[in-house]
């Protein structure tokens, strides 16, 4: 797909160019994206999800087969698998942290794996990391996104109040949320970071308290965010939880929201952003097909509890 080249608006497919890098923290750099596909570029709400494809060795963009008129996702995700594995571009899905549409630019933070005494969410470095850490305005990627096919709104507003909780790889979509919150809004936010120089600010019209937590500092054997959050005295009223990071982790939170604090299981958004000794590019595990079963029940069954 050429550099820069619109593509059918019913499947949005776009080339984007690197127009800018900055570092954020040690384990944090943030990428703007420009180029004409995205001038008609859309990003209604927070926690607007992406697919970024990352070229392989030897190529100055990602291959990727032409969008039919049709606008056929399933079509097109076909004529992708189709491509021999060695052209075919890695994967992974993003977070936009910010949109700015005078511009016509987007915003994407990346976690560094692999880098110093603790690299933060993940272990090991992976396609995107090497791509991140070496990214430079001109270098060309493609976009999928964002799109129907995976967009969950998030209620704000909805509730008394709102949990959020993550580690450094949920950091970009609890920003979007805490910044997107109505005035009279209440969120409490439970963030693991590696240390202070992790930690980010976020400006918001709702009101926000947010408690770091440094795995740096943690003496025990089990999760900061895991036990912060078990310990928590929850505000009084009807919660909705949205919950980011390492899949196993996000799991047993959500397992404690349900099972011990009572909370609805459809008040409870949860996403495993990566896992623990496993690439995306891995198979998914039994514990994973658990979760997507999960996820199915929450969204067509009763609210029973379990």
């Amino acid at each position: 797909m050429p550099a820069g080249r619109p593509t059918a608006p019913s499947l949005p497919v776009r080339t984007v160019e690197v127009a800018a890098v900055r570092r954020l923290s040690p384990h944090m750099v943030r990428v703007t994206f420009g180029g004409p596909a995205l001038a008609d570029f859309g990003c209604d709400g927070p926690d607007q999800q992406v697919k970024l494809y990352f070229p392989k060795p030897g190529q100055a963009a990602p291959v990727l087969p032409e969008p039919g008129a049709d606008g056929d996702v399933m079509r097109w995700y076909g004529a992708f698998q189709a491509i021999p594995e060695d052209e075919r571009p890695w994967t992974r899905g993003y977070t936009i942290r910010a949109h700015d549409p005078s511009r016509g630019t987007v915003d994407i933070d990346f976690v560094l794996h692999g880098e110093g005494a603790d690299a933060g969410a993940g272990e090991g470095e992976g396609p995107a990391t090497r791509w991140a850490r070496s990214a430079e305005a001109g270098d060309v990627l493609a976009m999928f996104g964002p799109s129907a096919y995976f967009a969950e709104p998030v209620p704000l507003g909805t509730t008394d109040w709102m949990l959020l909780a993550g580690d450094e790889s949920a950091l970009p979509a609890i920003g979007t949320i805490v910044e997107a919150l109505p005035e009279g809004a209440r969120a409490v936010a439970f963030v693991e970071v590696w240390d202070g120089a992790e930690e980010q600010r976020f400006e918001s019209a709702g009101e926000v308290t947010v408690h770091w937590l440094h795995r740096a500092a943690s003496t025990g054997d089990g999760s900061p965010l895991m036990e912060a959050v078990r310990a928590a005295e929850f505000p009084a009223g009807s919660a909705f939880a949205w919950l980011g990071g390492e899949a196993g982790a996000v799991r047993a939170l959500r397992r404690h929201l349900v099972g011990e604090r009572g909370l609805d299981r459809r008040s409870v958004h949860f996403t495993g952003y990566w896992r623990r000794s496993l690439a995306q590019d891995d198979a998914p595990t039994e514990a994973d097909l658990a979760e997507a079963r999960e996820r199915l029940a929450d969204r067509e069954g009763p609210a029973d509890g379990s």
